[in-house]
């Protein structure tokens, strides 16, 4: 019986005590040197469609004016960001995007780094984003205030989504898991059934999230431009 409900996202896996928690993040980068070596496979064309695909749509977002390769960052960090999401849905694998050290190192850095670069390079167009168009002379003061509110907490929104997210579906498979034991066989097999449903539901929120963390910080670095 678990002592806190929380107790499934604590980093307790160790090794001659050694972490070995945060081995599963790294776990895919066994998989890159496949990609060079081997001939081309249906796991390999659907990579590349993949890559393709989120390429063309962040090269729109970030405009004609973006630096060339810039859509990479974005496609690694949703790479990245799929890849232990779903990792984490595997038993007794830890789920590093739970947590809001791995989410919140990815999400400041880069959103320091974008506003550093607009304010230097583009402080005039940084200025124009505080006031957005047709506001008000009277509210202008206020706009300006909720701009840099909203500018400020923005590493924090893209960290708590994500690991918020992830957290939730976990807690809810460990809750229903934990009843199997005191449920009659005919309840077991809908649990089954339940925990299945719950589980696709998961995956599809393990992709979901990933591309929405890395679409957010594809608008939000279109934005120093």
């Amino acid at each position: 019986m678990m002592t806190n409900l929380f107790s499934t996202f604590d980093p307790s896996t160790n090794l001659f005590n050694l972490s070995l928690n945060w081995t599963s993040t790294f776990l895919g980068l066994l998989l890159i040197p496949t990609l060079f070596w081997l001939t081309p496979s249906r796991i390999n064309i659907m990579w590349n469609k993949l890559n393709l695909t989120l390429h063309n749509e962040f090269k729109t977002l970030l405009g004609t004016n973006s630096f060339n390769g810039t859509t990479f960052i974005f496609i690694s960090i949703f790479i990245m960001m799929m890849f232990n999401n779903f990792m984490g849905l595997f038993p007794y694998i830890f789920t590093s995007t739970s947590h809001m050290v791995l989410t919140f190192t990815i999400a400041l850095p880069m959103w320091l780094s974008f506003m550093l670069f607009g304010w230097i390079n583009h402080t005039n167009h940084m200025f124009t984003h505080l006031v957005p168009q047709g506001t008000p002379a009277a509210l202008m003061s206020f706009m300006v205030l909720i701009e840099t509110i909203s500018n400020v907490i923005r590493p924090g929104t893209l960290a708590v989504r994500l690991a918020a997210n992830m957290i939730a579906g976990h807690l809810l498979l460990t809750l229903l898991g934990n009843t199997g034991p005191s449920l009659t066989m005919n309840l077991i097999s809908l649990l089954i059934f339940g925990q299945m449903m719950l589980l696709i539901l998961e995956s599809a929120v393990a992709m979901i999230q990933a591309y929405v963390f890395s679409i957010l910080s594809t608008l939000y670095s279109s934005e120093v431009y």
